[in-house]
């Protein structure tokens, strides 16, 4: 059978199944269920590591690592919560610690205050930019607060644990975020 017949037979094989099947299948070793599930949760996975990273390089290689390491873990999820949550909190870790690795060599390559992509970002009027743009500019601890609380719903002291910072700290960054969030969209 070509490779495509195979796709399309694993496709159909698992079409009938529900998610909790195609996960046991994944964590039985099968290859195609697993590559069933990386169609399935791809772009949610890489729309989550892209608001954390605000780099869409970075969010390809940290999402990459998110389902490397899915392969790898996977045995982990025993189903006591519904799989999209427990994916979201693994990619949410792993993403964090990504950007954690990826700090000291982001640094030498490039200062982002000076990036001229955020320079011209800064010059555009508030009419022709979206909140994500705005998202993006902010700085790094900040912006992942804002992610993690305003969008992706974590609690302060959640957002601690993962990011090892104190409570009160994840608290300062999210309004320092509002603050430059209100002040670069005119609402000051």
């Amino acid at each position: 059978m070509s490779t495509l017949g195979n796709v399309v037979a694993a496709e159909h094989k698992f079409a009938s199944k529900s998610e909790m099947d195609l996960i046991k299948a994944v964590q039985g070793g099968d290859k195609q269920a697993y590559h069933k599930l990386y169609q399935q949760y791809i772009a949610q996975v890489y729309g989550l590591c892209y608001r954390l990273t605000a780099d869409k390089s970075l969010a390809e290689d940290a999402a990459q690592e998110v389902f490397i390491q899915l392969w790898r873990k996977i045995g982990n999820y025993q189903g006591d919560s519904k799989f999209s949550t427990w994916l979201h909190t693994v990619t949410s870790n792993i993403t964090i610690s990504y950007l954690r690795k990826q700090r000291g060599w982001l640094y030498r390559m490039m200062n982002f205050e000076d990036s001229p992509a955020i320079n011209e970002l800064a010059e555009e009027s508030s009419s022709t930019v979206d909140i994500e743009s705005y998202i993006v500019r902010l700085p790094e601890r900040a912006r992942l607060v804002f992610v993690l609380h305003a969008i992706e719903g974590y609690r302060h002291e959640e957002i601690a644990i993962m990011t090892n910072m104190a409570v009160g700290s994840s608290k300062a960054q999210f309004h320092r975020a509002k603050q430059l969030l209100q002040e670069w969209m005119g609402y000051e």
